[in-house]
């Protein structure tokens, strides 16, 4: 990924924003949300563990519930 940045600046050309094409932001959310998924696994790697077929069956339901 190649970041190709738009700088917004003020009336003393102080930088003030950026503006990114969507498939970056896209991307680096993505990323954000999977270490944010990763930290709170890690963080609860002790608490109740579901079995395969439960952890499918769980899957399953929220499916159809969507």
């Amino acid at each position: 990924m190649q970041l190709q940045p738009n700088y917004i600046v003020d009336s003393h050309n102080h930088k003030i924003a950026v503006q990114l094409d969507i498939q970056t932001y896209e991307k680096i959310t993505e990323t954000l949300e999977n270490y944010a998924l990763f930290k709170f696994m890690d963080e609860n790697k002790d608490d109740e563990k579901l079995s395969l077929k439960d952890a499918k069956a769980y899957y399953a339901s929220l499916k159809k519930d969507s």
